[in-house]
């Protein structure tokens, strides 16, 4: 014990879901509807399995993949319109978040999570040897503006942590009111988790052209359905992208990353079809849950590809839990903190897949009443 780090000697473990799909072979995955990451239901666009067969009649794997690639940061950069200059890539956004806490978090600062929240950066900043704090939203999720900034300014937070949409809430915050607190407190670095910003539109993403106290960060996991590849990005002025491109190890970004980033943003329609489907499928989802099963679970509004829900119990919870992945439909026990101890968070897939959620919702709730008559 002695020997280890003194910041991790105490610490909490990002507590990962059941990733038991990779426990059965390709037949019996075919069967199963993993919703408990928010990783896209659907294969990528048909362009990135075209890419890599095409890589896979090279010879390359002996080499160190592409330090730079100009065609992968054109084509970003052109995505979310910015100047190149404001936009670097990393092997995935967690790598990002670990950079982002060894460039601008020294040992014993304060840092603020907006929570709950997606809680490996919690374990990303305390690794960094951060004291973190939380503001934490009430039992139905409500964001207090004026609690919010009160707290910023009695603990004088050196970075601020924004899941924005937020993981598992759903809430998202206004790019204009994230663009008050950088004027507010100009002080203070604000790392926005922009993961499931295609579900919502209201990108902060062009406020890194005016300020120097904003990071954004992006993933290739959700919308462009490539979780596997583990691929991320930042845009941030050009000033932070040459801070943290000095430290980033630029050989960490596997050609197959690189590729297939290539093949879905050459095909940006494709991710937004599944993202109108998405959004269409969440929309039918909450409104069935809260008009059908309303005694017993409540579908919170959703700004992203999953829905948090309330269970009327404990005992509830658990029992959904187990009767979905009974039906090999797996979603995620969300417990990171004490206003979400009785919610479940499913992801959001398909109409037709959603479809058959909602039956088996149902069925759960038939045979909890002829149990109890």
């Amino acid at each position: 014990m002695s020997y280890i780090n003194r910041y991790l000697r105490n610490f909490k473990p990002y507590a990962v879901a059941s990733h038991k799909i990779w426990q059965a072979d390709e037949a019996e995955r075919k069967e199963i509807l993993k919703l408990d990451w928010n990783e896209s239901t659907m294969n990528p666009s048909p362009k990135v399995k075209e890419r890599l067969k095409e890589l896979l009649e090279q010879d390359f794997l002996n080499f160190y993949p592409a330090t730079y690639n100009e065609t992968l940061h054109s084509l970003l950069s052109e995505y979310v319109e910015l100047p190149q200059k404001n936009v670097q890539y990393f092997a995935s956004s967690d790598s990002l978040h670990e950079y982002i806490a060894k460039m601008f978090i020294t040992v014993g600062d304060p840092v603020l999570i907006l929570w709950p929240s997606y809680d490996n950066f919690r374990l990303t900043a305390q690794v960094a040897g951060a004291h973190v704090m939380f503001y934490e939203l009430n039992d139905n999720f409500e964001f207090d503006k004026q609690a919010f900034e009160n707290k910023i300014y009695h603990k004088e937070p050196s970075l601020v942590y924004m899941c924005n949409p937020n993981n598992p809430t759903g809430l998202m915050l206004s790019k204009e009111y994230i663009e008050f607190l950088l004027r507010e407190f100009p002080d203070t670095m604000f790392l926005i988790d922009e993961a499931y910003i295609e579900f919502s539109g209201g990108s902060c993403k062009e406020l890194v052209k005016d300020y120097d106290n904003i990071l954004i960060s992006r993933t290739m996991s959700k919308a462009f359905g490539l979780a596997n590849i583990r691929f991320g990005y930042l845009l941030a002025s050009e000033e932070n992208i040459r801070y943290i491109s000095s430290i980033r190890n630029p050989k960490n970004i596997t050609t197959f990353a690189q590729e297939s980033v290539i093949g879905a943003l050459s095909d940006i329609e494709y991710m937004r079809d599944y993202v109108a489907r998405v959004n269409e499928a969440r929309e039918y989802f909450t409104d069935h849950i809260n008009r059908e099963y309303k005694n017993v679970f409540h579908a919170y509004p959703s700004d992203t590809n999953f829905v948090l829900i309330r269970c009327s119990s404990l005992l509830v919870k658990k029992e959904i839990l187990t009767y979905l992945e009974r039906h090999n439909i797996f979603v995620r026990n969300v417990n990171q903190s004490e206003n979400v101890k009785d919610c479940i968070r499913v992801t959001i897939g398909t109409k037709e897949q959603m479809e058959y959620v909602i039956k088996l919702f149902g069925e759960y709730i038939k045979g909890v009443e002829r149990y109890q008559s």
